[in-house]
C-alpha cells in the first residue's frame, strides 16, 4: 500500500512537471518575442543614453552628459515637456471617462444596435483619414465647415486660423485626440460590462443596492478590474505619445511650436539629427514619466469599489 501510494506520488509529479513544461512551451514564442521587441529595446535604449552615438561609429560614453544638456540646455525640450503632460493631463482622464460611458451605454443596447454603435465610435482609432478630414472641418478659409457656418450665423466676420492661430490650436488638437482615443481600452470596456455576472447584481438588490450608480461602483467595477487597469495604461501610453495626429493636421513643426512634445523631440533627434544616444535619453525620461503616470493610476484603480 506505501509502495502504491508512492508510485502514485512520483507519477503525479512527473505529470506536474510535464504539464509545466508544455505551459512554457507555448508561451515561448510570446515571452522570445517581448524579451526582443520590448526587453531589450528599452533596456539598450537606456544604455545608449549615457553614450554619443550617430548609428554608424561605435558609441562613446559620455556620462551624464545627454541629461544635463536635455534639461539645462535644450530650451525647445522644457516646452515639449510642458506641451505633454499637458495633453496627457487633458486627454489621459476625458478619454478614458469618455471611453468607459460611451461603452457603459451602449452595452445596454440589443446585440445587433450595440454592434453598429461599436464600429461607429471605433472606427476613427483604427482610420488615419480621419485626420484629414479635421484639416477640411477646420480650415483656415471660408469653405471650412466650422469658419462657413461661423460666416453664414454672423458670428465672426473674418475666418478664423483654426490650425496655425496660437489661441485656438491647443484646443483643436485636445478634440481631435478625444474623437479618435475610442480604440482598444473602448472595447476592453464593452467586453468588461457584457461579462459582468448577473447574479452578482441580484444579489446586491439582497444587500441594500438600490440604484444603478451604487450597483457601478460596488459590483460593475470590482468585476472590471482588469479591464480597466489595462484601459488606463492604454489611455496614459498614446495620450503621452501624441504625435502623428498633429504632424498630419497642424504640420511638424506647428507655429511657434505650440504642439511641440516629447514624440517630436524624440523623432528629430533620432530621424533628422541621427543623435541617437542623445534620443535615446529623451526616450528613458519619457519612459520613467509613464512609469510613474501608470503606478499613480494602479494604485487608485485598487481602491475602486472599496
Amino acid at each position: 500500500m506505501f509502495m502504491k501510494r508512492k508510485r502514485q506520488k512520483k507519477q503525479k509529479e512527473h505529470y506536474t512537471k510535464k504539464q509545466i513544461m508544455t505551459g512554457y512551451g507555448f508561451m515561448a514564442p510570446f515571452l522570445i518575442m517581448f524579451i526582443l521587441f520590448t526587453i531589450l529595446p528599452v533596456v539598450l535604449s537606456i544604455v545608449l543614453s549615457f553614450t554619443y552615438f550617430n548609428g554608424f561609429s561605435m558609441p562613446g560614453f559620455v556620462g551624464l552628459g545627454n541629461y544635463i544638456k536635455l534639461f539645462l540646455k535644450d530650451t525647445l525640450f522644457t516646452k515639449a515637456v510642458s506641451n505633454t503632460l499637458v495633453f496627457a493631463l487633458i486627454t489621459g482622464p476625458l478619454s478614458y471617462l469618455l471611453c468607459f460611458f460611451l461603452a457603459w451605454a451602449i452595452s445596454e443596447f440589443p446585440p445587433k444596435l450595440r454592434s453598429f454603435l461599436t464600429l461607429l465610435f471605433y472606427a476613427p482609432s483604427i482610420c488615419g483619414a480621419s485626420y484629414t478630414i479635421f484639416t477640411i472641418i477646420f480650415s483656415g478659409d471660408r469653405y471650412g465647415w466650422i469658419n462657413s457656418f461661423l460666416l453664414k450665423m454672423n458670428i465672426i466676420y473674418e475666418p478664423i486660423q483654426w490650425l496655425t492661430d496660437t489661441q485656438y490650436m491647443f484646443g483643436v488638437a485636445v478634440i481631435i485626440v478625444l474623437w479618435s482615443s475610442l480604440g482598444t481600452s473602448f472595447l476592453a470596456f464593452i467586453a468588461g460590462f457584457l461579462n459582468v455576472d448577473q447574479n452578482l447584481y441580484e444579489a446586491g438588490a439582497m444587500d441594500g443596492v438600490k440604484n444603478r450608480w451604487q450597483e457601478l461602483w460596488y459590483i460593475t467595477l470590482p468585476s472590471m478590474k482588469p479591464q480597466l487597469m489595462f484601459g488606463a495604461v492604454m489611455s496614459i501610453t498614446s495620450s503621452f505619445g501624441v504625435g502623428a495626429m498633429i504632424d498630419v493636421v497642424f504640420g511638424n513643426p506647428s507655429t511657434n511650436y505650440e504642439l511641440y512634445t516629447m514624440v517630436h523631440e524624440l523623432q528629430d533627434y533620432a530621424n533628422t539629427r541621427l543623435e541617437l544616444g542623445y534620443a535615446s535619453a529623451i526616450a528613458t525620461v519619457l519612459f520613467v514619466i509613464m512609469l510613474v503616470a501608470n503606478s499613480v493610476i494602479q494604485k487608485i484603480i485598487r481602491k475602486v469599489g472599496d
